[in-house]
C-alpha cells in the first residue's frame, strides 16, 4: 500500500510550424454526426505502432461515424510539439499524458479536458484509485485515463551476470560498484547510459534524490520551487561519487537512448552491456532491438539499490504513469476512446505490445515475465512513488536539471552547481 506520493497533485498545491503541419490536430464533429479526431503517442516499436492502429480500427468500427487520425511522434520531441500545439489553438484531440507539473501546466491554462464523473465503471473499478491520485488527479478533478504503470529500476542481463560471477543482485550502492568492477574485467560495459538524450543520465540523479531526500523534503520543493534542502547537493555528490567508478559505456555521452542497436537500449540487448537504468517500458524497446527482435531471453531486473546515509524511504521507488487525455474541445468520443482503453481486453493487447505492465488489475493477472511481475510487486510495495522529477517540477525545471545532470557527467560542473542551475530554473517560473 502507497503511504505517501509525489505526482499531479501536489503539482499545483514542439519545432517550428512546419515541423508540425504534419502533425496537426482539431477534431470535428459534423452535421451528419460524424466525428474525425486526432491521436498523438510516442510508440517507436512495430508491435506499439500496430497496436495503435488496431486499437483505433477496432474503436471505429464498434462507433460508426467516427474516425482517428495517428501520428505517432519520437518520444524526445513529443513534449516539445505538443506544447507548441497546445498555445497555438491546434492541439490533438488525444495524446500522450505525462502528469505532474506538465499536466499542471496544461490545465492550468486550461487546454485539457476534465474527466470528472465521465470515466466508464470499468475504469473507476478495475483500476486502483492510488493509480488515479498518482497521475491523473488535480484538485479533485481527473484529466487523464492511465494505461500503463512504469517504475524504474535497473534491467540487467543474467547471462553477463554469470559471466562475471555475479550471484544475486546489489543491494547497495557499494554492492554495485564491486559488480561494475566484475563485469569490466569481463570485457562488457557495465552499464549502458544513453547521455545524448540526457532525460537517462538524469534518471540516475533522480534516484540518488529518492534516496538523499525524504518525501517531505521531495514535495517542499515542488511546493516553494526551492532545492536548497542539503539531500539535493548530497545526492549530486552521491552521483559525482558514482560515476568517477566509470560504470558507463565507453562514449555513453554521445549515445542515444532507444534508436538502434547502438543506443543504450540496442547496447543491452545485444550483450555488448550488462545492465541500464530505465522505467518500465524497457523491454518492449529491448526487444525491438535484439538481432531477432525478440524479447531477450536472459532479461531481469532489480531495483535501485539502496545509498547509506539518505532520508529517502527504503523500498521507495520513482516512475511515470502514462496516461492519455483529451484536448479542452476534443469530441465527446474522445472520452469515450479513453474508457475503452482502460477495459482489460485492451489492457492486456497493451502489455503484449508494449511489454510494460497495464494499470488494469484484471489485466495484470496476464503478466507472465518475472521481471514484470517484481516491478508491479515492488510498485505495490512501495512507501512512496514519486513519478520522474522532470514531470513533477514542470518542463522548465525538468529541462534545466536533465542539462545539468549531463553537465555534471562529462565533467563540465560540480554538485553545486548542478542545484545552482536548478534552483535559477525554478526561480524563473
Amino acid at each position: 500500500m502507497k503511504l505517501s506520493r509525489i505526482g499531479a497533485g501536489v503539482a499545483v498545491a514542439l519545432t517550428g510550424a512546419l515541423a508540425l503541419a504534419g502533425c496537426s490536430g482539431g477534431g470535428s464533429e459534423s452535421a451528419d454526426g460524424s466525428v474525425s479526431m486526432t491521436l498523438w503517442h510516442n510508440s517507436s516499436t512495430g508491435p506499439g505502432q500496430e497496436f495503435w492502429k488496431k486499437t483505433v480500427a477496432d474503436f471505429e468500427a464498434a462507433n460508426p461515424g467516427v474516425t482517428i487520425e495517428i501520428q505517432a511522434l519520437q518520444n524526445e520531441e513529443l513534449d516539445g510539439k505538443l506544447q507548441t500545439a497546445l498555445n497555438s489553438g491546434d492541439a490533438p484531440d488525444l495524446f500522450l499524458q505525462r502528469g505532474g507539473g506538465k499536466m499542471a501546466a496544461m490545465v492550468e491554462a486550461g487546454q485539457i479536458k476534465d474527466l470528472t464523473g465521465l470515466l466508464s465503471d470499468t475504469a473507476t473499478g478495475e483500476i486502483p484509485q492510488t493509480t488515479f491520485d498518482s497521475a491523473s488527479i488535480i484538485d479533485d478533478k481527473v484529466y487523464s485515463m492511465p494505461v500503463a504503470v512504469l517504475p524504474g529500476g535497473i534491467f540487467y542481463s543474467q547471462d553477463l551476470f554469470d559471466a562475471a560471477g555475479i550471484e544475486g543482485t546489489p543491494e547497495t550502492i557499494a554492492d554495485l560498484e564491486s559488480d561494475v568492477e566484475a563485469l569490466k574485467a569481463t570485457g562488457v560495459a557495465p552499464i549502458a547510459l544513453g547521455g545524448k538524450d540526457a532525460w537517462p543520465a538524469a534518471h540516475w540523479y533522480y534516484f540518488f534524490a529518492l534516496r538523499a531526500c525524504s518525501a517531505d523534503a521531495m514535495a517542499q520543493a515542488d511546493a516553494e520551487k526551492n532545492f536548497d534542502d542539503p539531500c539535493w547537493l548530497e545526492a549530486a555528490e552521491n552521483l559525482e561519487d558514482f560515476a568517477a567508478t566509470e560504470p558507463y559505456n565507453q562514449g555513453f555521452l554521445s549515445t542515444a537512448a532507444q534508436q538502434g542497436a547502438g543506443s543504450s537500449a540496442g547496447l543491452l540487448a545485444n550483450h555488448q552491456a550488462a545492465m541500464e537504468l530505465m522505467g518500465a517500458w524497457n523491454p518492449g524497446v529491448i526487444s525491438s532491438l535484439t538481432p531477432d527482435q525478440a524479447p531477450l531471453a536472459d532479461l531481469a531486473w532489480f531495483p535501485f539499490p539502496a545509498v547509506s546515509g539518505g532520508d529517502g524511504e527504503p523500498g521507495a521507488i520513482l516512475g511515470g504513469i502514462d496516461g492519455y487525455s483529451c484536448s479542452v474541445d476534443a469530441p465527446d468520443a474522445c472520452v469515450d476512446f479513453l474508457n475503452y482503453l482502460a477495459t482489460a481486453d485492451v489492457q492486456v493487447e497493451y502489455y503484449k505490445a508494449f511489454a510494460a505492465p497495464p494499470v488494469n488489475t484484471v489485466a495484470q493477472e496476464s503478466v507472465t515475465e518475472s521481471y514484470l511481475q517484481q516491478i508491479i510487486e515492488a510498485y505495490n510495495e512501495a512507501p512512496f512513488v514519486s513519478q520522474w522529477l522532470d514531470t513533477v517540477y514542470g518542463q522548465n525545471v525538468g529541462n534545466a536539471l536533465n542539462v545539468a545532470v549531463v553537465d555534471l557527467l562529462a565533467g563540465q560542473s560540480g554538485p553545486q552547481d548542478l542545484v545552482d542551475a536548478v534552483n535559477a530554473a525554478a526561480a524563473k517560473g
